[in-house]
């Protein structure tokens, strides 16, 4: 699960050089599908991930508003703030923490009940699922997506001495 943490944030770094060849305007354009935009839905990534983190450590949850990350130099920015504390969790996270339950409740007032490990495997999952947008979205603009390919990025060896369990 670690090394699927990793892969998504190699991925993202990526994807902000990739959005370095692109104008301001067509990063901005609403797009069909996702959440609008190729920049929004970099920070909706970063902030989705920051909060699912957040609410699993009982730490309040609130959402960043887009509005005042309308740049790539802002959304790394947010990245950067928030990424430490993001990182530290998913270095602490060890198998006793798989089945803690998370209660939450839904916009409609429905009580939830998840596992820890299924939350952790639905961030990673929710920016997997964006990454795929964002490459349909690279190919409208006739550009080359970031590779989505897990290896031949050197995850593994960190696996090796045990850090991405």
């Amino acid at each position: 699960m670690k090394m699927l943490f990793h892969y998504n944030w190699k991925v993202r770094e990526e994807w902000y050089a990739w959005c370095e060849g692109v104008s301001e305007e067509e990063l901005l354009k609403k797009r069909t599908g996702g959440v609008g935009s190729i920049l929004e839905t970099l920070f909706h990534n970063i902030d989705v991930e920051w909060s699912w983190i957040r609410v699993l450590k009982g730490e309040e949850d609130f959402k960043e508003n887009f509005e005042g990350y309308r740049s790539l130099d802002k959304v790394r920015e947010l990245d950067a703030r928030f990424k430490p504390e993001v990182e530290e969790f998913v270095a602490n996270w060890d198998s006793s923490m798989e089945d803690r339950v998370l209660v939450s409740t839904g916009k409609d007032g429905t009580e939830y009940t998840d596992p820890w490990g299924e939350v952790m495997r639905h961030i990673i999952a929710h920016e997997i699922h964006h990454i795929g947008q964002l490459s349909v979205w690279s190919r409208e603009l006739d550009r080359e997506p970031v590779s989505a390919d897990l290896l031949g990025r050197g995850l593994a060896d960190s696996t090796r001495t045990g850090e991405n369990n």
